[in-house]
C-alpha cells in the first residue's frame, strides 16, 4: 500500500494506521474493512490481524524518502483519531507532515471529538488540511469540532453522503467533497442532496469537489455534475506573496 492512489481528490495514501471500527451511518459498507480482508487473505503481513487497529513504526519515514512532491490521503485505510491509536502516535505522524513541507497531507476523521481534545498539542503546518467526514445531517455536529482545530485548511468529505444536509453552516471551512457511495451494496445518493451542497458553496465561496455518483450510476453518469466535472480545490496555504511554496 502506499504511494499512488486511485482517490480522486489525493495522489498519494500513506497508512501508519491500519483498522477500524464502526461509529456512524457511512461506516456500513466500509470499503477499507473489505480491503483488509482482501490483503490479509493474499499473506500481507500489515493485515494479518484483518480490521484490527495496528500502528505500524516501520511505515512512519514512508513521505520523507517521497522526493516529488505530491497530495497525500494520510490513513486510507484508518481513522487517525480512532480511540485505539495512541495520542503520542498521532504527535509523531504530524511531527513528520511537518518535516515534508514539499508534500500536502490530508487527513481526515470520523472522530472529531478527539480530533478537538488533541489538536492543541498538534504541529499544525500550512501542509496539512484536516477534515470529518459528514455523511447525513445527524453528523453536522463534526464541522463543529473542526472549526476548533488551527488547521491551514479544514474540509468536509461528504462521503458517502446519505441524506441532505439542510442549514449547511461553511463558517471557517476551505474545501467540500461530495460524493455516492461504491461497492455492490451501494447506498443511492439523490442529486437534489449534492445540489444543496453545492448551493450552499457557492453561496459561501468555498471551492467544491464531486467525486462520483453512487452504485451502477458510477460507471453510467461518470464523475459529471449537471454535465461538467466539478473538481475544485482551495489555495494552497503554503504559497507565499511570493509565489514560493513553504518548506520544511
Amino acid at each position: 500500500m502506499g504511494e499512488r492512489s486511485l482517490i480522486g481528490w489525493t495522489e498519494a495514501t500513506w497508512n501508519p494506521v491500519t483498522g477500524c471500527s464502526k461509529v456512524s451511518a457511512g461506516c456500513a459498507n466500509c470499503y477499507a474493512e473489505a480491503m483488509a480482508r482482501r490483503l490479509a487473505a493474499m499473506g500481507m503481513a500489515r493485515y494479518r490481524d484483518g480490521f484490527a487497529v495496528r500502528c505500524h513504526e516501520e511505515v512512519l519515514a514512508e513521505p520523507l524518502r517521497w522526493r516529488r512532491p505530491r497530495r497525500v490521503f494520510v490513513n486510507s485505510m484508518s481513522d487517525l483519531f480512532h480511540e485505539e491509536v495512541p495520542a503520542e502516535f498521532i504527535r509523531r505522524i504530524f511531527e513528520v507532515m511537518a518535516r515534508c513541507g514539499r508534500h500536502q497531507f490530508q487527513v481526515l476523521t470520523k472522530r472529531s471529538g478527539r480530533l478537538a481534545e488533541l489538536a492543541g498539542g498538534l504541529p499544525w503546518p500550512p501542509n496539512v488540511w484536516m477534515g470529518v467526514t459528514v455523511e447525513r445531517a445527524d453528523c453536522l455536529w463534526r464541522i463543529d469540532d473542526l472549526r476548533r482545530v488551527p488547521a491551514a485548511v479544514r474540509f468536509l468529505s461528504c462521503e458517502p453522503l446519505l441524506g441532505p444536509l439542510e442549514g449547511l453552516d461553511l463558517t471557517g471551512i476551505g474545501w467540500v467533497i461530495v460524493g455516492g457511495e461504491s461497492g455492490p451494496r451501494a447506498r443511492p445518493v439523490q442529486e437534489e442532496w449534492i445540489d444543496g451542497i453545492h448551493a450552499a458553496c457557492q453561496r459561501a465561496g468555498v471551492p467544491f469537489f464531486f467525486k462520483q455518483w453512487s452504485g451502477r450510476d458510477i460507471r453510467k453518469r461518470g464523475p459529471y455534475l449537471h454535465g461538467r466535472r466539478w473538481e475544485e480545490y482551495p489555495a494552497d496555504p503554503r504559497e507565499a506573496e511570493s509565489g514560493t511554496l513553504w518548506e520544511a
